[in-house]
């Protein structure tokens, strides 16, 4: 589905690739990561707030993520609501978050 999602890449000064994001057609971002040495740097929320403007502009009425329980706080700091149980994927826990324009 990669050729019809949104995708959001942070480029260093030199051209290296530092981080990444995707926005699906149906309003889930996925794939975000940000190479270790440029996290805690504002490069996420940046990719965050790149992909959340792009579902705001295409009408989306929410986008929906699945966040690595250690993830949680950043997305909870960008509006985003956990719903639901914890759940793996890839063997990672995971907990289903929400961010509704409507409610803003």
């Amino acid at each position: 589905m990669d050729g019809q999602c949104v995708h959001a890449i942070a480029y260093a000064a030199d051209g290296q690739a530092v981080g990444t994001g995707r926005l699906l057609p149906d309003g889930h971002i996925g794939r975000m990561a940000v190479r270790q040495p440029w996290r805690g740097q504002g490069v996420g929320s940046l990719l965050l707030a790149a992909l959340m403007d792009a579902a705001r502009q295409r009408g989306d009425r929410e986008v929906v993520l699945a966040a690595q329980l250690h993830a949680r706080p950043f997305y909870a700091r960008h509006g985003f609501a956990e719903e639901g149980e914890t759940f793996m994927d890839a063997g990672i826990p995971h907990r289903l978050m929400r961010y509704s324009f409507a409610a803003r």
